[in-house]
C-alpha cells in the first residue's frame, strides 16, 4: 500500500466537504496541496520515533492521522505552511499534547485531584528548598565588573554545610572547581542577612555608569543587605545561577522563592509525581466526594485475638 492509499484510510478522501462532520473547508486545503506531497516520509517519520514494527501500524497510522489533522487545524493557506506545521507536530510533541490534554480533562480538575495537588506541593517545594541550598554549599564563581567594565576579575561564595555562614574572597583566575572553604577569606553569617535586593535596586548598579551596562547584566545582579547598610553584591554568571542564589538565600530568610526556575521546577516535579500517583486509576472514574463511612457492627467476635493464642502465653 503506498503511500496515497494510506493517507485515504486515515482521512476522509473520496468524500465531499459537506459531509465530513465540522468541517470548515480545511480538508478541501490538503486535498488540493497534496500533489508534490510525500505523504510517506510522516509515516515512515513516525515509525522511526517510535520504532514500531509492522505488528504496529495502526498505533503509527492513528499518530498520522492526528498530525495531519492538527496542521490542518491552523488553517494553513500554503503547501508550505502545511509542511512547516507538520514538522513541529513530531511523535513526542504529539505524546506531550496529548498528556496535557488528559491532564486538563475534568477527572484532572476534581476536588480529590486537586487536594491531592495542594498536598504534594509542600513536599516538592521542600524538595525544590534543599537542591537550592545544595548548591549553594558547592558555591559558585563570581565576576567582578569595574567602572572600566574589565571582566577578568572573579571571586567565589559558598554555603558553609551547616546553613549559617557565607564564605567568600577573591580569586585569580576563575577556578576548576569547588574551591575548599578554608581558602576563602571573609565570612558573613547567615542571621546577619536582612534582604535579598536584585536588579536596578542593587547598589552596585546605581554606580556611575552602571545603568549603561546592558540588560543582561542587570537581569543577573543581585545583593545581600546586612547590618544596616553594608551589601555583598554580586553579578551571577547566567540566569540559572541567578535563580538558584536568590532562591537559595531567599531560603535561608524563611522567605518564598519566587524565581522563574522554581516555579518550572515545581511544574515538570508537580506533573511527574502527580502521573505516578495516578498510574492505577487509568480510566477509572474519581469520584467528586468520598465514600460514607458503614456503620458500626453490631458486635465484634470476629476480631482475632492473637495475643490469647501467642504460642509464648499458652506455654
Amino acid at each position: 500500500m503506498d503511500g496515497a492509499e494510506r493517507l485515504q484510510k486515515v482521512l476522509p478522501a473520496g468524500r465531499t466537504i459537506s459531509k465530513v462532520q465540522g468541517s470548515d473547508g480545511r480538508v478541501g486545503v490538503f486535498v488540493t496541496c497534496v500533489r508534490g506531497f510525500d505523504p510517506v516520509m510522516i509515516l515512515l517519520q513516525a515509525q522511526q520515533q517510535q520504532q514500531l514494527t509492522s505488528v504496529c501500524k495502526f498505533l503509527v497510522m492513528q499518530v498520522v492521522k492526528e498530525q495531519i489533522m492538527r496542521a490542518l487545524s491552523v488553517k494553513p493557506n500554503s503547501l508550505d505552511q502545511f509542511k512547516s506545521r507538520l514538522q513541529n507536530l513530531s511523535y513526542t510533541e504529539i505524546l506531550k499534547i496529548r498528556q496535557s490534554e488528559r491532564m486538563n480533562q475534568e477527572d484532572f480538575q476534581s476536588r480529590p485531584i486537586l487536594d491531592l495537588r495542594e498536598k504534594i506541593q509542600p513536599e516538592i517545594m521542600e524538595l525544590i528548598k534543599q537542591q537550592r541550598l545544595n548548591r549553594l554549599c558547592e558555591g559558585t564563581c563570581f565576576r567582578k565588573i569595574s567602572s572600566r567594565r574589565r571582566q577578568d576579575k572573579f571571586w567565589y561564595c559558598r554555603l558553609s554545610p551547616n546553613h549559617k555562614v557565607l564564605h567568600y574572597g577573591d580569586l585569580e583566575e576563575s577556578p576548576q572547581g569547588e574551591v575548599p572553604h578554608d581558602s576563602l577569606q571573609d565570612k558573613l553569617p547567615v542571621a546577619d542577612i536582612k534582604a535579598v535586593i536584585t536588579g536596578k535596586d542593587c547598589p552596585h548598579m546605581k554606580e556611575k555608569g552602571a545603568l549603561k551596562q546592558n540588560k543582561e547584566v542587570l537581569e543577573l545582579a543581585f545583593s545581600v543587605l546586612y547590618e544596616s547598610d553594608e551589601y555583598l553584591n554580586f553579578i551571577a554568571p547566567d540566569k540559572h545561577e541567578y535563580c538558584v542564589w536568590t532562591d537559595g538565600l531567599n531560603a535561608l530568610l524563611g522567605k518564598e522563592m519566587t524565581s522563574d526556575y522554581t516555579k518550572t521546577d515545581m511544574d515538570t516535579l508537580l506533573s511527574m509525581e502527580m502521573k505516578l500517583r495516578l498510574l492505577d486509576l487509568e480510566n477509572i472514574q474519581i469520584p467528586e466526594a468520598p465514600p460514607p463511612i458503614p456503620k458500626e457492627p453490631s458486635n465484634y467476635d470476629f476480631v482475632y485475638d492473637f495475643w490469647c493464642t501467642c504460642p509464648s502465653r499458652l506455654g
